[in-house]
């Protein structure tokens, strides 16, 4: 039995933080430009991508950001990290697991992810050398080129890993990357129906919605 390699995305899967991020950029979006975005719109546009595609994604809209307004979100989401993020329930003891190796690969940017792993006391199963990050390269999700970094620097080929994201963009960048996906829709922007049959429609059936259900899910993919 070879071991296989489990890459977690962290915002929506690790901790329930997406809609923490996405209600800041929304907020900035319409302080500063007078928009009247909900969150909704937001999460159409934005959801599940780096700061880094977000600022293309808002350009193509006529939004044009520059350094101020992105520095302004990370103070923002700095702020609601200290004051306190949640560990997903039950993901801990897949954490645990021997028969995995793990890292993550996110969205977010090497020093806030780090600020997000020590928030919720995680940093003893991920090392930096175990965290790979959207500043790592040149295109985020939905393209696959993280997922394929995280691969190559743990040791894996790509089909012996298996991604565990939230968004349609992470979905989407791990089908892209030629992995197994599995979906996980517990955090709240995300648990609908609508995005079940999306994600459905796109090629992933395990989809899950507890912590449990994806253990015993790996555990039998060994």
């Amino acid at each position: 039995m070879s071991k296989k390699l489990i890459i977690w995305d962290f915002d929506g899967v690790i901790a329930d933080t997406e809609k923490i991020w996405l209600q800041n950029r929304m907020e900035l979006i319409n302080e500063k430009f007078g928009k009247n975005w909900d969150m909704d719109t937001t999460i159409s546009f934005l959801a599940g991508m780096s700061d880094k595609t977000k600022k293309d994604v808002l350009e193509k809209l006529g939004i044009k950001t520059d350094d101020v307004f992105w520095k302004e979100a990370i103070l923002r989401d700095l702020q609601k990290i200290v004051n306190g993020i949640m560990l997903t329930p039950g993901i801990e003891e897949i954490f645990k697991l021997q028969d995995f190796e793990q890292c993550i690969a996110t969205g977010g940017t090497t020093a806030k992810t780090e600020k997000k792993i020590k928030s919720i006391g995680i940093e003893k199963y991920f090392p930096p050398e175990k965290i790979f990050t959207a500043d790592m390269v040149a295109y985020g999700k939905p393209e696959p080129d993280l997922f394929l970094l995280a691969a190559k620097n743990m040791g894996f080929e790509r089909e012996n890993c298996f991604v565990v994201e939230d968004s349609l963009a992470g979905i989407r960048a791990g089908i892209c990357a030629g992995m197994n996906v599995i979906a996980f829709l517990s955090c709240e922007l995300y648990n609908n129906l609508h995005i079940e049959e999306e994600i459905v429609n796109i090629g992933v059936s395990a989809i899950f919605h507890n912590m449990k259900d994806v253990k015993d899910y790996l555990l039998r993919k060994l």
